[in-house]
C-alpha cells in the first residue's frame, strides 16, 4: 500500500483515492486492484512492476491488459 500511496502522490493523481478493503473473493487471483468508477479488476499486482504498469495505464486513459481479471 505505501509504494501505492507514493506513487500516486509522485505522479501527482490528485483524483485518485486508494483505500483498503477485507476479502474481494479472488484469493487465486490476488492482491488484486479494483479501479472506480470504470470497475476494472486487476489481478496478481504483487510487485512493483505491475503497479506500475497499471498506473502508467490509468494516467493514459487505458487498460493493463496483462493485469485483468
Amino acid at each position: 500500500m505505501a509504494y501505492i500511496e507514493n506513487e500516486v502522490i509522485d505522479r501527482g493523481l490528485e483524483e485518485v483515492l486508494i483505500s483498503s478493503t477485507c476479502c474481494l473473493k479472488q484469493c487465486d487471483d490476488g492482491p488484486v486492484m479494483v479501479i472506480y468508477p470504470d470497475n476494472i479488476w486487476y489481478g496478481n499486482v504483487d510487485n512493483e512492476e505491475a503497479i506500475d504498469t497499471i498506473l502508467d495505464a490509468l494516467e493514459d486513459g487505458e487498460i493493463a491488459e496483462d493485469y485483468v481479471l
